[in-house]
């Protein structure tokens, strides 16, 4: 597709008229004479959008368009000026691009023009290739699970195959193919969905290089590509145009790639793809390109729109509400898609996902490689975030610098967070052993409810003592959500409850607390401890994402709500949030064993430790029982035994996790 230029047979209207708008946004502009000391990676797009628009076309107006960007950026003496000049991400996006441009419109560029064009294209690879083979085993060269491996790789290996250069194909394949293998297969990705749709595109460009040009098809190797779509579906909030922000997320707008989502349609029959690839382009596109804090942004891939759609492939609106990702030990789930739908995302991993995790080890004990880059990722295990109604009431700070637990809502062990922490790899030089993990998990696509614990203990300073920090958290069918905090320590120590919100959270009926966001609300009620000193503080969090641009800051401050107990050896806090401005109630269950909250027609039970709970209608072995409205069946976490109203429902040998009867 991309080498010749040939689309999916069939008509795509608004893709071209998407190619054609994208190929004049730039006439209006002076290219520059010298480098800038902001990143250059948009010169590439600016060359390659108008010279697919000729090829489509044959409108000279565009060969003139796409001639001049190609000549600013063959004039100047290097890619990139601030961070790694030849080596690192401008080099990537415009070998990728200008070498697309020189296989679409070089024989009708003037000869001097294609000559310096070619030339450049040349010295340029061939400083990337150099780079590539010098720094193995560091930064990006055999950083599988990062961007800018993707990145620069796929440059490199487009620029290769256009001109001819098998030396560097074969590298950049031998690199893809360990990409492939290495990536998890469901589909998830750490660094988050800025740089998943920053990212993920190029491993596609370069897979479908890779087949063009050798007749190579390995879309169906490792189990990355054929899942990840589903991920990036299930990072998304209701209503579609804003995504979840773990990881490293400039804003929560930066999250869709219409190009990516038809290649994904079109590759395996993903019609929620297509009919999301469509919003991308259509409807979403302008909002997204005026918010959105990545550059060069979604507007330059017009080029992979329209080659990558295909008009064959149905288009179907998402329908699945639940979703768990095991290698990122991600849940996510929703009450639905519309806009005032309530969705979480809960998460609890090592750094960078189990089989990152365990494969860099690998690569550092047997080669003495650095292969798993930590900088995007967070200390955000066992943390969530909260939307509803349209808004985001339980937050994540979306990017840091120096990145801290205390910017999540989680825990702190008398006030520090994780280990190591307060640094950018936050994960580097760590000890193999400090590890989170879900466990527990219900995420039945039919079940209504939503189950997890994440076991985050590890994740502290020794010297803390910290025995156990599990951390339980149910979402219940009506979009209510239920936590429950289980901590243990050596020494008596104080434990804090954190909770992340965009403003102030205000006091609320009963002694709870009410987060407003826009016209959206939430209660919060704090069942234990009950007698926690409760304040309420800004957190100011400041980032530079991108070190091309090193005068850039971004700055947010967080409001947080931070709940403390008093000194002791364990702690227990109970607590329940429910989205919406309408009255409600919530009520702590009694239980002989276990602990429990109901909000009338929906009730949690659990006990994700000793699991056993018994209140006075309830006996069960189990890590949880959920309770839904008279006549509907209950679910069970981990349950060997179920008796309800006197009624034994479930005696099994073994842990079963799922509906009952």
């Amino acid at each position: 597709m991309l080498l010749s230029a040939t689309p999916p047979p069939g008509p795509r209207p608004a893709q071209q008229a998407r190619l054609y708008e994208e190929a004049a946004r730039h006439r209006g502009l002076t290219p520059p004479r010298t480098h800038p000391l902001a990143s250059i990676t948009w010169l590439g797009p600016a060359a390659s959008n108008p010279a697919l628009a000729y090829r489509v076309s044959g409108d000279p107006v565009h060969l003139a368009e796409s001639r001049r960007w190609i000549e600013a950026a063959v004039r100047l003496p290097h890619w990139g000026k601030a961070h790694m000049p030849d080596h690192d991400l401008d080099a990537g996006w415009l070998l990728h691009h200008l070498s697309m441009a020189y296989r679409w419109i070089g024989d009708d560029l003037p000869d001097g023009v294609r000559a310096l064009l070619r030339y450049k294209l040349l010295l340029q690879a061939r400083r990337m290739y150099e780079f590539a083979v010098a720094s193995e085993g560091r930064w990006w060269s055999s950083s599988y699970w990062q961007n800018h491996n993707w990145i620069c790789y796929a440059g490199l290996a487009t620029a290769g195959y256009v001109l001819g250069k098998e030396a560097w194909t074969e590298r950049a394949k031998d690199n893809l193919g360990t990409v492939l293998d290495l990536m998890p297969d469901d589909g998830s990705h750490a660094e988050g969905v800025v740089y998943w749709r920053y990212g993920v595109p190029f491993l596609a460009i370069h897979l479908d290089l890779l087949q063009e040009a050798e007749g190579v098809d390995w879309w169906g190797r490792g189990g990355f590509l054929t899942n990840t779509f589903r991920y990036r579906l299930h990072q998304l909030a209701p209503g579609f145009a804003f995504n979840v922000d773990h990881g490293d997320c400039h804003d929560r707008r930066s999250g869709h790639s219409a190009g990516l989502y038809y290649r994904l349609a079109a590759q395996y029959g993903i019609p929620q793809a297509q009919w999301l690839g469509d919003l991308a382009s259509g409807e979403l596109l302008w909002q997204e390109a005026a918010e959105s804090g990545v550059r060069p942004g979604i507007l330059p891939e017009a080029y992979l729109e329209y080659l990558w759609y295909d008009p064959s492939v149905a288009g179907a609106r998402p329908t699945e509400t639940r979703a768990f990702f095991p290698d990122l030990g991600l849940l996510a789930a929703r009450t639905g898609w519309d806009d005032d739908a309530s969705l979480v995302s809960f998460k609890a991993s090592p750094g960078g996902g189990h089989k990152a995790w365990e494969t860099s080890a690998k690569h550092r004990a047997e080669l003495g490689w650095e292969s798993l880059n930590q900088g995007h990722h967070h200390p955000d295990s066992g943390s969530f975030v909260l939307v509803s109604q349209g808004a985001f009431l339980a937050v994540d700070e979306g990017y840091s610098n120096r990145k801290r637990a205390a910017h999540h809502n989680l825990l702190l062990v008398d006030g520090q967070g994780y280990a190591d922490e307060d640094r950018y790899h936050v994960y580097k030089d760590i000890p193999y052993e400090r590890q989170a993990r879900q466990r527990d998990v219900l995420a039945g696509p039919d079940c209504g409810w939503a189950h997890a614990t994440a076991e985050i203990a590890a994740m502290y300073d020794p010297a803390l003592g910290v025995r156990r920090l599990d951390r339980t958290l149910v979402f219940t069918p009506s979009g209510r959500l239920v936590l429950l905090d289980l901590a243990e320590a050596d020494t008596e120590r104080e434990w804090s409850f954190l909770l992340q919100t965009d403003r102030p959270t205000e006091p609320g009926p009963d002694g709870g607390r009410l987060i407003r966001s826009g016209a959206a609300s939430a209660l919060v009620w704090r069942f234990a401890p009950q007698d926690a000193a409760v304040v309420s503080e800004a957190t100011e969090v400041e980032a530079n994402p991108t070190s091309s641009t090193p005068e850039l800051r971004l700055t947010r401050t967080l409001h947080t709500l931070r709940a403390t107990t008093t000194r002791s050896t364990d702690a227990l806090f109970l607590t329940a949030i429910v989205p919406g401005a309408a009255p409600a109630s919530a009520e702590q269950v009694v239980c002989a064993q276990g602990q429990g909250v109901t909000f009338g027609e929906e009730t949690v039970l659990l006990s994700p430790v000793a699991r056993r709970i018994r209140t006075a209608t309830v006996s069960a072995d189990a890590a949880a029982v959920l309770l839904g409205a008279e006549g509907s069946a209950p679910y069970v976490v981990a349950a060997t035994r179920l008796e309800l109203d006197g009624r034994v429902l479930l005696e099994v040998p073994e842990p079963y996790t799922g509906k009952v009867g």
